[in-house]
């Protein structure tokens, strides 16, 4: 992929810098267990169903963290990562909360909203193994799907309004529209109907880009559980993203 195209997908992704996701595909081992992950766990509120939303603090608990699915990298997204996603729009008004996603922003008006980034760490070549095989893998983890978790808290039916309007958004813009950010614009030639169940309610999309004549495949999945909405959308720097379905389980079980 060229490194234009590259840098397009990550900003159409995530919004977050390139060299924070280039840094990520650097890492080869496996992540380490958190040691407070037992106790942030127990101690983290359910996510609330009678339409009260949850503070920051009691969200952030709720985030995945270093440790929570194997084989994966994660790490709470700074404000440097998610610079500019405040300006980040879309040429049709109706595909909006698809943008919202896209750049881990809250759809609609949450209380607060909590964003981890996420890699799949691809298995490491053996000791022994050949040259060709080390820079096969070295290209393999290049290609690894990158995905950002938005957890999104809502108060009294918001929660309920946010998927509304995603699943909305889908259907109005299954012909595509263009994700413009700063000088930015990726086009989105396609938005199909995906499949995840989970949750209280779930909706999924994959989307098809042309970044600069390069085709690239993302994905979109916006769970809720309660008053809680974790929207995701995953990436890959080799163009073809795969629907991280270990990483929402992950989430979804972190949220009660």
């Amino acid at each position: 992929m060229h490194r234009t195209a590259v840098r397009r997908t990550a900003i159409a992704a995530s919004a977050l810098s390139l060299t924070l996701v280039l840094s990520a595909c650097g890492k080869d081992d496996s992540p380490a267990k958190d040691e407070s992950k037992d106790k942030t766990a127990s101690s983290a509120p359910a996510a609330d169903s009678e339409g009260k939303a949850l503070s920051q603090a009691e969200l952030d608990k709720l985030a995945l963290a270093k440790g929570d699915v194997e084989q994966h990298e994660i790490s709470k997204a700074t404000k440097a990562d998610l610079a500019g996603t405040d300006g980040a729009s879309t040429d049709k008004a109706e595909c909006a909360p698809l943008a919202d996603v896209m750049v881990a922003r809250g759809t609609a008006k949450p209380s607060a909203t909590s964003v981890v980034k996420i890699m799949a760490v691809p298995e490491a070549p053996a000791e022994d193994a050949s040259p060709e095989e080390k820079a096969e893998a070295g290209l393999s983890a290049l290609g690894a799907t990158i995905t950002i978790d938005a957890l999104s808290s809502y108060e009294g039916k918001g929660a309920e309004e946010a998927i509304a309007a995603v699943k909305k958004a889908g259907a109005d813009c299954a012909g595509g529209f263009t994700m413009i950010t700063g000088a930015e614009k990726t086009k989105i030639t396609k938005v199909e109907t995906g499949s995840y169940t989970g949750g209280d309610e779930a909706v999924a999309y994959t989307f098809a880009m042309d970044l600069g004549g390069e085709s690239s495949t993302g994905h979109l999945v916006a769970v809720r559980k309660g008053g809680t909405v974790a929207a995701f959308y995953s990436m890959s720097l080799a163009g073809k993203a795969e629907q991280p379905k270990a990483v929402i389980d992950a989430q979804l079980k972190k949220l009660g």
